[in-house]
């Protein structure tokens, strides 16, 4: 016997995509997984989305916090005219989205709220808050 021919049992392949279609324990098997996944995906994504609504973003930044901000959302010295100080705490990601789709921050005025809002979407990596915010970005389904 030949080494390149079959043994008379194994069925020659025929390139048609029925030899590729799982089997039926196959299947299931591949469904079971699918569900685990959506199991512990559901949670997690709970998850993140309370972390996003109760997560900090101080403004500005505790090693900046000597100075003010501008309308613009720039740190400016202090006393410079028309900049608002610090705010004392920081806000939680729920009061920032809040005020990003037209509300105000809490205990603020529509000024100091659009000043602090400019500086926040300023932010960049690596400043604190930045994680906070870019995570209010994120579609959540």
């Amino acid at each position: 016997m030949s080494d390149d021919i079959p043994p008379a049992e194994t069925p020659p392949a025929t390139g048609v995509a029925e030899d590729r279609q799982p089997t039926r324990r196959r299947a299931l098997m591949l469904g079971a997984v699918g569900a685990t996944a959506i199991v512990s995906i559901r949670p997690a994504l709970a998850q993140t989305t309370a972390s996003v609504l109760t997560c900090e973003i101080p403004v500005p930044d505790p090693a900046r916090s000597a100075n003010y901000i501008a309308a613009d959302g720039t740190l400016v010295p202090v006393g410079t005219a028309g900049a608002f100080p610090p705010a004392r705490v920081p806000f939680k990601g729920e009061d920032v989205r809040r005020a990003m789709a037209g509300g105000r921050l809490p205990g603020m005025d529509s000024d100091r709220t659009r000043a602090y809002l400019q500086y926040i979407r300023r932010l960049q990596s690596g400043t604190s808050g930045f994680t906070c915010f870019a995570s209010l970005q994120m579609p959540r389904g």
